[in-house]
């Protein structure tokens, strides 16, 4: 039986517009999101003998379930394309549940990755990124990696060129939001102070947005805190402070510049290079969470993460 193994890289969002519902029930977004080396590791096998069906084991037993975006982007793959046999998957985590990283959608989206490689015929991009779309918002972004924006409710994908490298310190809070309580949260805000989004002002987001991101390189170069706007940020900071201190924290100790990542509760800090980011993490002593020292990630570095096994 053929095993890939390979990697599942988190992501932060370099900035993030919450526009409001769309017809669908999900929210329309505009966000650039970026690829870190913090990931997970994940081995896929495929046989096409036996009873069809997938298989996960976890690291995490609350994640070891069929409710996994894992197991259900290699359920809906199969079913899509027709393809018999069976998939089990083993998953070993590393990025932390919750923290608007994006683990569970890297964990789909490489499954599908793998099984695109495994399976015969080779199933086409366009049903591996109808798949992804169906499993989560986030999934199709890392079908892409790098720096993209996304748009949508996050699925339309469009990418972006790479940013030159970067080291980070992501710190995540020993709290855990839960993205549809995040979405709640902020709409809440929103009608509390009479400000739900006009046609005009869902125009100059928009625009605003557009001309962020068609300029030079260095637009988004994170050497300035001018694109690193999160939505939630103001509201998520009202119901759990500790983000707020934590983020002007990381200005202390050197970050040019930090942010919330996603709906949380992870937060980033930028830095010139490895070792002041490893300064930092030393004089955030006082910090129970997890902590870690990543670098973004490129496009090609995110595709050539897969080992096959014999």
């Amino acid at each position: 039986m053929p095993i890939l193994t390979g990697l599942a890289p988190a992501k932060i969002n370099l900035g993030l517009h919450v526009l409001g519902r769309l017809a669908d029930g999900y929210h329309e977004v505009r966000t650039v999101l970026q690829t870190i080396s913090l990931a997970d590791t994940v081995e896929v096998r495929y046989s096409r003998s036996g009873a069809g069906g997938v298989t996960l084991n976890c690291d995490i037993g609350a994640l070891d379930t069929q409710d996994n975006l894992a197991a259900k982007a290699a359920h809906r793959l199969l079913k899509a394309g027709k393809y018999p046999g069976k998939v089990h998957i083993g998953l070993v985590k590393r990025i932390p549940i919750g923290a608007g990283l994006g683990g569970g959608s890297s964990d789909a989206a490489a499954v599908l990755m793998a099984l695109s490689v495994l399976l015969r015929p080779a199933p086409p991009d366009e049903l591996l990124y109808e798949v992804a779309s169906t499993v989560g918002s986030d999934v199709p972004f890392f079908l892409v990696g790098g720096t993209a924006v996304a748009v949508g409710h996050g699925e339309e994908v469009y990418p972006l060129p790479d940013i030159q490298r970067r080291w980070l310190l992501v710190l995540v809070p020993e709290i855990s939001i839960e993205t549809k309580k995040a979405y709640q949260s902020l709409s809440q805000a929103r009608r509390n102070k009479n400000n739900r989004l006009t046609a005009a002002q869902r125009q100059h987001i928009i625009s605003g947005f557009c001309s962020s991101i068609s300029g030079s390189d260095n637009a988004w170069s994170l050497n300035t805190t001018g694109p690193l706007l999160n939505d939630f940020e103001n509201v998520l900071d009202g119901i759990y402070p500790e983000l707020k201190k934590w983020k002007q924290r990381l200005f202390r100790v050197g970050a040019s510049t930090a942010a919330l990542s996603g709906s949380g509760s992870a937060l980033f800090g930028v830095f010139s290079d490895r070792n002041a980011a490893i300064q930092a993490r030393k004089s955030l002593g006082a910090f129970s969470g997890e902590s870690y020292v990543v670098r973004t990630l490129d496009r090609k570095a995110c595709c050539s993460v897969w080992q096959q096994k014999t």
